[in-house]
Parts: structure tokens; sequence; C-alpha cells
């Protein structure tokens, strides 16, 4: 009897040792993904909401800190690279399919249905960091939070633009004479009408998307051109995900929880915004980012957020309609 104890305690402890021994090789691993060194954590802007309390000190001071003159934000790229930028991609009028009816996913995705959408043009690529820098010049705007004294990190002018908020995002295509894409409008250009699951078809490549901690970080927007959509719009998987101009609300006949759709509440002495119903409302953002699940980036895919949040995986592209004459 006393040599069986011996015996099962020296399982058990030698079972929890291994245990431990995997858990540590797990958390190896974890920080191994991470894009930034774990004694620097404590610096890092991690997640949405994470750093709602820098954020909102940000948006109150950063304005009129020294950044980019307008002449400045132009040097940024060359001529090519900022029509390259530019560059909108015309989505015909039509009806496409939105959403899933695949069991696996999210329930807030479901069920598939059509949607008929006017002819409209949107964003080739997410707004770059040097495009947000010549709306920073010209309109005296806040630099987002991650800059370094007002400016963006060298290498990164072609990378999306991140820690920007819905109302960021908002302004920024108000400025430019655009407006967000609409969800409907997002998920058609990223997905076509053949209801496909990745902007290049049905099955995950990959090597077609930054997703997943594979990089670690952003990538440039061009850096990607087999993902593109069936239409040419790029970066439409990973990378960021881009705020939409929708609230978050329920498909019909869908099985999600209603409750899933309201947002918590929350202190609204750090709200921006003076409408309640925008300020107390989440947004929908589409297309995943550098670290999300590959499932996350997915064309019919809805995560969501409060519009006044921002993170290092949030972006945003533009869209417009399709001027007079030009519709069908």
């Amino acid at each position: 009897m006393a040599t069986l104890v011996v015996c099962i305690t020296i399982a058990m402890v030698g079972g929890s040792l291994h245990v431990m021994e995997l858990g540590s090789m797990r958390m190896d691993e974890m920080r191994g993904k991470a894009g930034y060194d774990v004694q620097d954590m404590h610096e890092h802007i991690r997640a949405a909401g994470e750093e709602i309390y820098v954020q909102e000190a940000n948006e109150k001071n950063g304005a009129g800190m020294r950044t980019y003159t307008p002449s400045e934000a132009e040097a940024l790229l060359g001529e090519e690279q900022w029509r390259d930028v530019s560059w909108m991609v015309s989505i015909p009028s039509g009806v496409f399919t939105m959403g899933s009816d695949d069991p696996r996913t999210n329930e807030q995705n479901r069920p598939a249905h059509q949607v008929q959408t006017r002819a409209y043009r949107i964003d080739k690529f997410p707004v770059t960091q040097a495009q947000y820098a010549r709306f920073v010049a010209a309109k005296n705007y806040r630099p987002p939070l991650n800059w370094k004294d007002g400016k963006i990190p060298r290498g990164l002018e072609l990378h999306p633009v991140t820690m920007v908020s819905w109302h960021n995002a908002r302004d920024y295509c108000t400025w430019a004479g655009k407006r967000l894409p609409t969800e409907a409008e997002w998920e058609k250009a990223a997905r076509g009408t053949d209801a496909r699951s990745c902007p290049w078809g049905n099955d995950m490549h990959p090597e077609n998307l930054n997703t997943y901690y594979k990089v670690g970080r952003t990538t440039a927007v061009n850096a990607y051109p087999q993902g593109a959509s069936p239409y040419g719009v790029m970066d439409m998987a990973g990378n960021v995900q881009e705020w939409v101009a929708d609230q978050f609300s329920a498909y019909p006949g869908t099985p999600a929880p209603g409750e899933i759709f309201h947002a918590k509440e929350i202190d609204p002495s750090y709200q921006r915004g003076s409408d309640e119903e925008e300020r107390l409302s989440y947004y929908v953002m589409r297309g995943g980012s550098w670290k999300s699940d590959p499932f996350s980036t997915y064309t019919f895919h809805r995560n969501y957020s409060l519009p006044n949040y921002a993170s290092d995986f949030f972006g945003f592209r533009c869209a417009s309609d399709m001027p007079a004459g030009k519709e069908k």
C-alpha cells in the first residue's frame, strides 16, 4: 500500500510539472507572437478600450501640438504613390448576399440575406498614415496617439493609420469630401456577388493577408496584391479592422440574442460627441486585423466597438456616391 501511495504521488507530481512546463511553453509561444517586447507592455497600446483614458486625454489635449505643415505632409509620398493610395474603385448597383448561414459563424453574422445597393465608389486601400497626415496638417487636428512627437514613425507612411476612433474616421472622410462606407457597401466590395467567404474566394490562404500575429504589426496597404477582392479592392481581410458608418444592429431573422446589440453602460464623461444615441451605441467594424484569428477576417464577419474607442488595429477607408450620370 505504501508503495502504491508513493507511486501515485510521484505520478501526480510528475503530471503537475508536465502541465506547468506545457503552460510555460504556451506562454513563451504567445510572447513570441506579440509584436512588442513584453518588458515594454506598459507602453504598448494593447486593445480596444484598454487605453481609453489616455486616448480621451489625447483627444482633448492633442490638437495644436507640433506636427506636419501641409508642405511637409505632402512630401511624405511621391506623386505616383499619392495617386495610387487616393484611387477609388467603382462598384456597380445590384443585389448581393450579405451575411452567412454557416452554423459555425457568430450569431450576429447570420442569416444570409439579399441586399440591394446603389452604385458607389470605395477607396482601393485603407486610409494610410501619410493621407491622415495631410488631414492633420490641414485641419490642425490632433495626431494619433501612437505617432511619435506628432509625426508618423519612420517607415510607416504607407501603413494604414491606426489609433483612430469612429469619430476621427468620420471627420477625415468629411474633410476628404467623402463618407464612411455603409456596412453593406463594405461587404459587397469585399466579397462581390458570389457570396465568397474571403476577398479572393472561399478558401483561407494565409499568404494573402496579414492576420493572427503573423507579422506582429500592420503592413503597407499594398503588401498583399494577391488578396484583392473581385472588384480589385485591397486589404479587406486582415491588417486593420475598418470602421463603417452603421450602428451595430440585428439582421432580420438573426438567432443572435438582442442584448449583444445594446452598448454596455459606461461613464458618459468619457464619451465624445453630443448626440446621445451616437454616444451610447456600438458601431460596426469589418475585415479583421493583424491580431485577429482568421475567422474574424471573413467577408461576412461583424465586429463592433463604441465610437470613441481606438486601438492599434482600428483603421478605416472612405466611400462616396457615384457621380450623377454614372450610377449604373
